[in-house]
């Protein structure tokens, strides 16, 4: 025990004096570009876009990165990687930046296990059939979709198709008491199935793979959002399809699914506020800090991580210089935890908003949300969320300061010579939870497993070069939820542009002379 203790303080140690030695470096460039983006015209009309250098942003990430060579790979939630990077975000901004009052936020996440092998037959014609369940996928007809509920079915229950790989509501009609059987792929996330699932009161959810490569042949672990309250398996192709088949002349299931409860585990979001501005005025800044636990999660979202470190340090280092107008609103730079499994902490902090009565704390103060995620993806893009696709059901409040901000950036990359393009606003990042509560929400981001089309690759080789343009036909980011995701996965040229970018929206609408009017034309809500 005395060993671990001291291993445990040795390392925290090492910590603080990493992010000493990261501010020192920051420190030292600052002053530098400071010196003169301060007292001339800035190349990038905004003092706070010229504060940002890549060498600043990797040094965060090269810090990242060790975290998570030192930690199995990773920096998922419930890991010594997630939380050695919430400490080192917290001991950065804490003992090292001048001018943030920083706060740690904890909640709790649920912790389960599987107790024993989930169980799961068909009935087709009369002729029973056991699928054969492995921790070795490659032997396996099916697996365990992690945050799946707990069932044991007393009957056979009749299986239903979904249509059209489960991504829009109206492919989830007509399927109540039944279970769903939704092969992989589509526009959506496995998650983002669940919710159209739960919502169409379904019974349970079987995913299976699509079979169109040699690597999508057997069942794959994914999982649902953390608050799901559906019960869940993934098949191989081969079990999926023949089940798909009979669903056409009434096969019928049966599914146990027997989970150990292992209480609860402690998450923290870290949010750090400008000492100067109206608390009941409140820009909030956001990006998550967790990886997935396949990898190290450089990119995502190391790289929005990073950035919004930069952000608050340069921003907060600005406000100490005699030339720099400070903002009438209070920033809020925040950390948010478990966005991998469901948008936990941003979640979280927005319930919590919703009921607090601490000024500052409430929902109320706050104007608007600007999230970065995925800001360095090796086959870039230039994207910037485009209002108007957010979804169904966004209160009507929100949308005319998204569209604002949605204009915001794309005009700044017009003003740069930069091309750019529209990215869904599906709510699958951190701003999803603010946009349903009515708050406007935007932000840029490089983009995760959208393919780059030819016309694309084309705008951007015209705009930025050959060495800039990537790929056709290729994902923005190949190494999006994997192991590869390192710092060899980050395009230092889009990265540094994003964030450039990302400074200027701050910064425009943080001197905005009337932000609330600017936002929301007919009154906040």
């Amino acid at each position: 025990m005395l060993i671990a203790i001291c291993v445990i303080g040795i390392f925290g140690v090492i910590t603080i004096a990493l992010a000493a030695a990261t501010l020192g470096t920051l420190n030292r460039r600052f002053d530098t570009i400071t010196a003169t983006t301060t007292t001339s015209k800035a190349k990038l009309n905004s003092p706070l876009a010229e504060t940002i250098r890549i060498d600043d942003l990797m040094n965060h990430l090269r810090q990242l990165q060790r975290i998570a060579d030192e930690s199995n790979g990773n920096r998922a939630i419930n890991t010594r990687g997630f939380n050695e990077t919430v400490n080192y975000i917290y001991n950065y901004l804490q003992n090292q930046v001048t001018g943030l009052k920083v706060k740690r936020e904890t909640f709790q996440i649920r912790n389960f296990a599987l107790a024993k092998d989930p169980i799961l037959l068909s009935l087709i014609n009369g002729t029973v059939k056991n699928f054969t369940y492995s921790l070795n996928l490659a032997r396996s007809e099916f697996t365990y979709v992690n945050y799946s509920t707990a069932i044991n079915f007393p009957d056979y229950v009749r299986v239903v198709n979904i249509p059209n790989l489960g991504c829009t509501a109206d492919d989830w009609k007509n399927v109540a008491g039944l279970v769903a059987l939704v092969k992989a792929g589509g526009t959506c996330t496995y998650a983002e199935k669940g919710i159209l699932a739960a919502n169409s009161s379904i019974r349970a959810l079987l995913f299976y793979n699509h079979g169109e490569t040699s690597n999508s042949l057997a069942p794959i672990i994914t999982r649902l959002r953390y608050n799901n309250q559906l019960p869940a398996l993934f098949l191989s192709y081969a079990a999926g399809q023949a089940l798909a088949d009979a669903a056409l002349v009434g096969a019928t299931v049966k599914l146990q699914i027997e989970l150990q409860n292992l209480g609860t585990y402690p998450v923290d979001n870290i949010c750090a506020d400008t000492v100067d501005g109206d608390p009941t005025q409140t820009i909030v800044v956001g990006s998550h800090t967790d990886s997935v636990p396949a990898g190290p999660g450089i990119n995502d979202n190391g790289s929005g991580t990073a950035a919004n470190l930069v952000l608050a340090t340069n921003l907060a280092r600005l406000y100490q210089t005699a030339t720099y107008n400070k903002y009438k609103y209070r920033v809020r730079f925040c950390w948010w935890a478990a966005e991998e499994i469901g948008l936990a902490g941003s979640s979280h902090h927005v319930r919590t908003a919703q009921s607090a009565t601490v000024v500052g704390d409430r929902l109320r103060d706050y104007l608007l949300n600007l999230n970065f995620d995925m800001a360095g993806s090796p086959n870039f893009i230039f994207g910037i969320y485009d209002a108007k696709t957010a979804i169904n059901g966004t209160p009507s409040s929100a949308l005319p300061g998204s569209t604002k901000i949605t204009e915001l950036y794309r005009d700044w990359f017009i003003k740069q010579n930069l091309p750019w393009d529209f990215r869904d606003f599906n709510g699958r990042s951190d701003y999803g939870p603010f946009l349903a509560a009515g708050i406007a929400a935007g932000g840029v981001a490089t983009g995760s497993d959208a393919i780059k089309t030819a016309a694309q690759r084309e705008k951007y080789q015209k705009s930025v070069g050959e060495n800039n343009a990537g790929f056709a036909g290729a994902i923005l980011d190949p190494c999006y939820h994997l192991a590869c995701d390192t710092l060899t996965n980050i395009h230092l040229f889009g990265y540094e542009n994003l964030v450039q970018a990302a400074a200027y929206g701050l910064e425009y609408l943080g001197q905005h002379a009337n932000l609330s009017g600017y936002l929301y034309p007919t009154g906040r809500p």
